[in-house]
């Protein structure tokens, strides 16, 4: 499979304290990879380093053999990457319909942006709903749906997820990744951070383990997930 992501020997630094230490991973064009790891581990980090939100000090960052090392995050999200951030920092006081556009800002293509969040409204159908209401004014699920709404419609080669589950009743993380799975299903890669560890070792296809900074374990999620240390740290067991 083509390589649609690599990063090579990351290291990124908060003023003198090492965030992360020589990470290196791959994502596969059509896959869905997730990185697992305790809170503070640099699972983060190493999203914000990819979109651009932090500046390594030493490594590479790859998208399809181009290298993006230090780009800042308006032209990384033109060259296709899109991230949902961890608390999905919509825009409260915009609409539904304003925050989707707000995602295709770079686009000039307006057929295909019509197209494209026709195609947000039938994945979420509540966003059409609510489509001129303040953002502010959704649940946490809408929200975050809101927020995935929004970085497809910068139309994304990869999708970078931080936490998308965090804080939401079950019923709407099952009913959101199985939203992720149809949007992969498009053709859209995937890069998921996710603090449920069984959830995340489930749905993707490979995984990476983090630790302190440094990546500990990795391979298909099937054999992570029969990992006697992944089943202690992470899985309960």
């Amino acid at each position: 499979m083509k390589l649609a992501l690599r990063v090579l020997d990351l290291d990124v630094y908060y003023g003198n304290i090492r965030a992360l230490h020589g990470v290196s991973l791959e994502v596969h064009e059509g896959e869905i990879v997730c990185l697992i790891g305790a809170n503070g581990a640099g699972k983060t980090t190493c999203l914000g380093a990819i979109s651009g939100l932090h500046k390594p000090r030493r490594g590479h960052i790859r998208l399809s053999e181009e290298e993006i090392t230090g780009w800042p995050p308006h032209v990384a999200a033109r060259r296709g990457i899109a991230h949902v951030p961890e608390g999905r920092r919509i825009f409260p006081n915009l609409t539904v319909l304003e925050n989707l556009d707000l995602g295709a800002y770079a686009r000039k293509d307006n057929a295909a942006i019509r197209a494209d969040r026709e195609k947000v409204f039938a994945l979420f159908p509540v966003l059409a709903e609510r489509k001129n209401q303040p953002g502010g004014t959704l649940s946490g699920g809408e929200q975050q749906m809101l927020a995935i709404g929004r970085a497809l419609m910068a139309a994304p080669r990869i999708l970078l997820l931080d936490e998308p589950s965090l804080g939401l009743a079950p019923f709407l993380v099952q009913q959101i990744f199985h939203t992720l799975r149809e949007i992969n299903r498009s053709g859209v890669t995937i890069l998921l951070v996710e603090q449920n560890a069984r959830l995340a070792l489930d749905f993707a296809n490979r995984g990476y383990v983090l630790e302190t900074g440094r990546i500990v374990l990795e391979g298909a999620t099937a054999e992570l997930a029969n990992n006697e240390e992944v089943k202690k740290a992470y899985l309960g067991e």
